[in-house]
């Protein structure tokens, strides 16, 4: 082959393409050409005819002889019609088509050779919704965050960012926006100042969403991992009434009444409720067991707007007449489930065959949004904490509650993110001294040590007693002054360490937990789930650590599950790759040969 330079090759294309330009130029020529002839051969067969119309000549040729060529005119056509030289069909009568359309300025700019008076008619129609659209684009494209915003410029996307950051989902037709600060919420003075006295600068995530939904005197389900929701609009409520009306009447019975599984849990609301309800005037008895039903009774006797208490305990007081409920209009089901689990569903149903069914909800539209909220004979607002809807808890709700609002912060039934889990595989005979290498790097107290039974509380208790580490023992043996004298210990600071069963694993919230140690595994998840939660609270940081033995391979599947979903926690090699933790128990590992 032949090498051809750069510049022979650029010659060469060059000269193709001229000849290229050259072939397309004379094919263009020829059909002008032809195009040319084709018009001077028409122009020539147009003849005028008697009346003056220009008529086409068509012409019949005959191989032979040209002269013989016949002429046909239009005449000798059956049809023929007269034309008049002023008739020009070339106008178009349709009045649609006729009266051209005017000239339309697009924009803000003017056309030009338009009537100005005009225009700005058409500008005055135009400028709403001009206006509408640049008011939507301000909001769609407005990047401030909500926080920066007041509360009537904040958007629809505002209020979905608003819940995402605080991990807030709902469910349900017709529930208001959750409110942003204490100020907002639309609470009367004084409750707004005793919430400041008490400490609570901002609402937590479960009350920035269910306080506007109790305000409504709706239903609600909700799952959270603290905070007083239900008592703010409870305490709301029975501000709203009149003075005549919220004068204490024993005959009447109170106004709302609290159910609670435990006698711990029922004593922290009514410690609660008391903080919040002294300062106005708004006074709360708990009914628990362990204690004399004498004087619960005399506590009673005397008038109460509130009463707090267990479902034991309660049908006791209801059956023997202490306890009226002839005008409650406000039940609270807290841990719900839990008292399920405990055998207590029988005794709530009957508690609430005691309230009252005049004052029911309709089950329509009118539950979702009630009007007569400040109202001494408004609808009956039933209000349940859950952490799980087994069946037993939808057919309770099914059957007291009328199309509820239902409010979840965080993951239902999936333990704190902020709670970092940590797992040590060990043998029973190892635990001891497991634990006391842990106490020995330092702790900050309060710390919270749950094991399975009572024996195993009393024993870890004689034997940290013996050294220096101060701890408190509390199980269900114990009566209720040593229940509560422990509790009083921890909470006051006297006492660094807690060591208990599952007694205090749900509802109970003592402040500051900085470690939990599971001791014995629980024998289900969702136990292990609420006592890690007992640490890592109110937006706090918490750390759980959990001894596993061979006993516990029941639970190794979930518990490697709920670890590798925790993104603080790690999960280690032995429970990982352990043969129970590959597949849940009670399943059928089938081996193929």
């Amino acid at each position: 082959p032949k090498f051809v330079t750069k510049q022979e090759r650029e010659a060469t294309a060059l000269q193709r393409r001229q000849d290229e330009v050259e072939v397309v130029r004379q094919r263009n020529e020829e059909l002008l050409k032809k195009h040319d002839t084709f018009g001077k051969e028409a122009q020539r067969t147009v003849v005028k005819d008697d009346q003056g119309r220009d008529r086409y000549r068509h012409e019949k040729v005959v191989h032979r002889d040209r002269s013989s060529s016949s002429i046909h005119r239009l005449n000798d056509r059956k049809f023929v019609f007269d034309w008049d030289d002023k008739e020009d069909t070339a106008v178009d009568y349709n009045p649609v088509y006729k009266e051209k359309h005017p000239i339309q300025s697009f924009g803000r700019g003017r056309a030009e050779d338009i009537d100005t008076d005009k225009q700005e008619e058409e500008d005055r129609v135009a400028s709403p919704l001009l206006s509408f659209r640049e008011k939507d684009e301000n909001n769609r494209y407005d990047e401030r965050h909500w926080s920066e915003k007041n509360l009537k410029e904040m958007t629809e996307r505002d209020w979905r960012i608003f819940k995402e950051d605080y991990d807030i989902t709902t469910k349900g037709g017709n529930i208001p926006h959750p409110i942003r600060s204490w100020n907002e919420a639309g609470l009367q003075q004084d409750i707004l100042d005793v919430i400041k006295t008490c400490g609570y600068k901002e609402p937590t995530p479960i009350q920035r969403q269910a306080i506007p939904i109790g305000l409504q005197n709706r239903d609600v389900i909700g799952i959270a991992e603290t905070g007083s929701a239900f008592l703010i609009p409870l305490l709301s409520w029975i501000r709203s009434l009149p003075a005549a009306d919220t004068s204490l009447d024993a005959d009447s019975g109170p106004y709302a009444l609290i159910l609670a599984p435990t006698r711990e849990l029922v004593q922290q609301i009514e410690k609660e409720a008391i903080k919040f309800g002294k300062p106005l005037n708004i006074t709360a008895v708990s009914i628990i067991g362990g204690v004399s039903r004498e004087g619960q009774g005399f506590k009673l006797n005397l008038g109460c707007q509130i009463v707090i208490g267990t479902p034991g305990r309660l049908i006791d007081v209801l059956e023997n007449r202490y306890l009226t409920l002839q005008q409650c209009t406000y039940v609270v089901m807290d841990e719900a489930d839990r008292m399920i689990d405990m055998g207590f569903e029988a005794d709530v149903k009957r508690i609430l065959e005691y309230v009252p069914v005049t004052n029911q909800k309709p089950d329509d539209e009118l539950a979702e949004y009630t009007k007569d909220f400040a109202s001494k004979h408004k609808y009956r607002q039933t209000v349940m904490f859950t952490a799980t809807m087994k069946p037993a808890i939808e057919r309770l709700a099914r059957t007291y509650l009328r199309r509820p609002a239902s409010v979840y912060v965080g993951s239902i039934g999936k333990p704190n993110e902020r709670v970092e889990q940590n797992i040590i595989m060990c043998s029973e005979n190892e635990k001891r001294s497991k634990l006391f290498e842990i106490l020995g790097r330092g702790i900050v107290p309060p710390i919270i040590i749950f094991v399975n039974h009572k024996k195993t509380v009393d024993e870890l208790a004689k034997v940290l007693d013996k050294t220096k580490y101060h701890s408190c023992a509390l199980h269900g043996g114990k009566n209720q002054q040593s229940r509560d004298f422990a509790l009083g210990q921890v909470e006051q600071g006297k006492k660094d360490i807690l060591i208990a069963t599952d007694v205090v694993g749900r509802g109970i919230d003592i402040q500051d937990v900085s470690l939990v140690i599971n001791y014995d595994m629980t024998w289900t998840i969702q136990d292990y789930t609420h006592r890690i939660g007992r640490t890592g609270r109110a937006g706090k940081l918490g750390k759980a650590i959990t001894f596993l033995t061979k006993q516990d391979s029941a639970i190794f599947s979930e518990l490697k599950e709920v670890i590798l979903q925790s993104p603080g926690s790690h999960c280690p090699r032995e429970l990982l790759n352990h043969p129970d933790a590959k597949h849940k128990s009670g399943s059928t590992v089938t081996q193929l040969n």
